[in-house]
């Protein structure tokens, strides 16, 4: 992106690619919000029934191990037992055996504090037994220490290999901790297990959270119809479950495949209207497919049922900016900020809008900090030089804009903003190589041309900027600006006729210009065309009637076709509006002064210069608000005011 109105990627795009960074997280990363939760029943050694509810997706593991240990029967520690045991290792395995039953009935009460004591003494007693590390690595992954679960299982595993269970933990732990290669080897070992039981007549199928972080895996991966598949597995094993409808949405999303993607988000809204995560997926969706005020009403529903969350937040400031209402974009874009103000992306959203609103000064400080939390975001870059132009830094705005042309060296507006600069700094000779160097690659750009054109014609090289122009010209048949800039051009050669024809084609094309009118009527007064000349200038009068040159050049014109009473009133008009143009220009030069003086303290000289101002202009705006800024210094807040409402009023349009 390197313009606020016209970006490198669309509106949409930016919603997609919005879209995709929710999905392609891991699911610990992807929305505080977005849990998936099913309900296991099992039965432990005494036949009660357990049950593990609404639990978050990491617990599902444990879930798994936990019904594994309250349905075995009693450990006796036969394994450790050797031909020439001993006493002290009947010890042993009695300690072992009754820390094992005291971590399990600790698990039973939801004590895993306990439990991971009692299993860390059973691993420590007996190491070489399979089912202490499995407890331990599932006690552990309900405690949210993924990695030393991890090491856990991987030695239960070592131990046990063809044990489905630790497979099915490990696998799961794998894909919570983004080591997803590791956990597809995993559930393609589980999965395939299964699919020859099936095919042996048995019925036994994969969980449907199993097939969930398989999915999850196979999609961080890149392999996402292989996880289509597997969603939709799941989904047909959980039919119920809104998170495995949203998550097969948010797939089908990745894929850009939008309406199958709105279609189960739907689903999963239908059967849980709680789900802010379905909200917020449909919302962006929604954006993508054009659909804006319904995108905003979802993502409106999504920030009501998850009012903390910064990534909601985001995407409905996203919305209300694609849906050209900035205001309430910006609105959104600050409160994710105040929720988390480490968001890189609510920041430079924040920019973007701020920049479309004019405010390109309180941009640059978020774009700064975008920059430097990204400095690889080309879009970001752009922006900020872009920002850093407009305010007329362009030394500062140079090596942001070299940087973005580097990462985009196809981008025609990143040649452009680039050769602004340049020719901003006066280094007019690297404005036309920058501006040559993207026709190379984009020889029918319109913008390009023209640009080039006026890079030359800065040049005074007019042979050389009059084929860019007819070029920019032909590119663009219904542009003004290269025939203007021609007429020009050959007013400055002497080729009357010429800029006469280019003139008037850029008065038709845009007529709402009050300096082209005046520029035409002076040319056709050295044509001694004054019927004509006096329409010209006419209709610039008429369009800014206090501009006195063209009244002064009228008066002329008018005193050549012998209508001196006219000319004289045009005349006393212009040498009226020079006076005023006179004052307000030395009412500019003292208020700049003033405003120099304030930052530097110096108050009383200040207000000495505001004075003056206001004696050359008492309509000039700027002067009142210096004004009032000095006196607001000196504690006078009343006298203040009355000159803030004089600048307001005097800016009002008049009717």
């Amino acid at each position: 992106m390197t313009s606020p109105a016209a970006s490198g990627n669309s509106g949409d795009e930016a919603v997609i690619l919005a879209a995709e960074s929710l999905i392609q997280r891991p699911v610990s990363a992807r929305l505080e919000f977005m849990y998936l939760a099913w309900t296991l029943r099992m039965r432990s050694g005494n036949g009660r029934s357990r049950t593990c509810t609404a639990m978050p997706l990491k617990t599902h593991s444990f879930c798994i191990l936990l019904g594994l240990l309250l349905g075995l029967t009693p450990w006796t520690g036969s394994e450790a037992q050797t031909a020439s045991s001993s006493a002290s290792q009947a010890g042993i395995n009695e300690e072992a055996q009754a820390a094992y039953r005291a971590g399990t009935a600790a698990t039973a009460n939801n004590d895993f504090k306990t439990a991971e004591v009692q299993f860390e003494k059973v691993v420590r007693l007996v190491p070489q037994i399979e089912e202490g590390h499995s407890a331990l690595g599932a006690v552990l992954m309900r405690l949210g220490k993924l990695p030393e679960a991890i090491k856990e299982l991987e030695k239960a595993h070592e131990l046990k290999p063809g044990d489905a269970s630790v497979q099915t933990n490990l696998a799961l732990a794998y894909e919570q901790t983004g080591a997803n290669k590791k956990a597809i080897v995993l559930f393609k070992s589980i999965d395939d297990a299964v699919q020859r039981k099936s095919a042996s007549g048995s019925t036994t199928a994969l969980p449907s959270y199993v097939l969930a972080a398989y999915a999850r895996s196979l999609a961080a991966t890149g392999q996402l119809p292989e996880a289509t598949a597997k969603m939709k597995a799941a989904v047909a094993a959980s039919p119920q479950s809104a998170e495995l409808h949203d998550s097969l949405g948010s797939l089908h999303a990745q894929q850009r495949n939008w309406s199958s993607a709105v279609n189960e988000f739907q689903k999963a809204i239908q059967l849980n209207p709680q789900l802010a995560a379905a909200h917020l997926h449909l919302g962006v969706a929604l954006a993508a497919e054009q659909q804006r005020p319904e995108a905003i009403a979802e993502l409106a529903v999504a920030s009501r049922l998850s009012p903390e969350s910064t990534i909601v937040a985001t995407e409905l400031g996203k919305a209300y900016a694609a849906n050209n209402e900035d205001d309430k974009a910006i609105v959104e874009f600050q409160r994710a900020i105040s929720l988390d103000s480490t968001y890189t992306e609510a920041k430079y959203q924040l920019a973007r809008a701020l920049q479309r609103t004019g405010h390109d000064l309180d941009a640059i400080p978020l774009l700064r900090q975008a920059v430097q939390a990204e400095p690889k975001n080309a879009e970001a870059g752009a922006s900020l030089g872009l920002a850093l132009l407009l305010e007329g830094n362009a030394k500062d705005a140079i090596p942001f804009l070299e940087r973005g042309l580097k990462q985009r060296p196809g981008d025609a507006t990143a040649h452009e903003n680039l050769a602004a600069a340049y020719l901003q700094m006066n280094e007019v000779d690297e404005a036309i190589h920058v501006l040559s160097s993207g026709l190379k690659t984009d020889p029918e750009n319109y913008r390009l041309h023209y640009n080039l054109g006026l890079a030359l014609k800065l040049k005074d090289d007019n042979a050389a900027a009059i084929p860019e122009l007819e070029a920019a010209s032909k590119l663009n048949p219904s542009a003004h600006e290269p025939h203007y800039t021609l007429g020009i051009i050959y007013m400055q050669d002497g080729r009357y006729d010429e800029a006469a024809r280019e003139l008037s084609l850029a008065m038709k094309l845009h007529p709402d210009n009050a300096d082209g009118w005046a520029t035409l009527g002076s040319l056709y007064r050295k044509m001694d065309k004054l019927p004509e000349a006096a329409d010209a200038l006419r209709e610039a009068i008429r369009q800014a009637p206090d501009q006195p040159d063209s009244h002064l050049t009228l008066a002329t014109v008018l005193a050549q076709e012998g209508n001196a009473t006219e000319a004289a009133v045009e005349r006393k008009k212009g040498a009226e509006l020079e006076r005023v143009v006179m004052h307000r220009q030395r009412a500019t030069v003292s208020t700049n002064s003033g405003n120099a003086l304030l930052q530097k303290g110096q108050v009383t000289d200040a207000i000495e210069r505001f004075k003056e101002a206001l004696s050359e202009d008492p309509d000039y705006p700027e002067a009142h608000r210096g004004f009032a800024n000095a006196l607001e210094r000196q504690g006078k807040n009343a006298e203040a005011a009355t000159e803030r409402q004089r600048a307001e009023k005097l800016e009002k349009p008049q009717l």
